[in-house]
């Protein structure tokens, strides 16, 4: 199943918006890859990050 997350971290004083489309079993797994693939990434730690929304995608 595929999960699309939008929302926003934040970095030093700024706030970044994305969307992200991640590919797991389930919408808990996809949370986990989500926080990190961004923070590996963007080195921003999981208290940083806030998900506004999460849409299952089928396909």
């Amino acid at each position: 199943m595929k999960f699309v997350f939008r929302g926003w971290f934040e970095k030093g004083k700024r706030k970044i918006r994305f969307t992200k489309e991640i590919e797991a079993e389930n919408e808990k797994l996809a949370l986990e890859k989500l926080y990190s693939v961004l923070g590996s990434n963007h080195k921003v730690k999981r208290n940083k990050i806030h998900v506004e929304g999460v849409e299952k995608v089928e396909g």
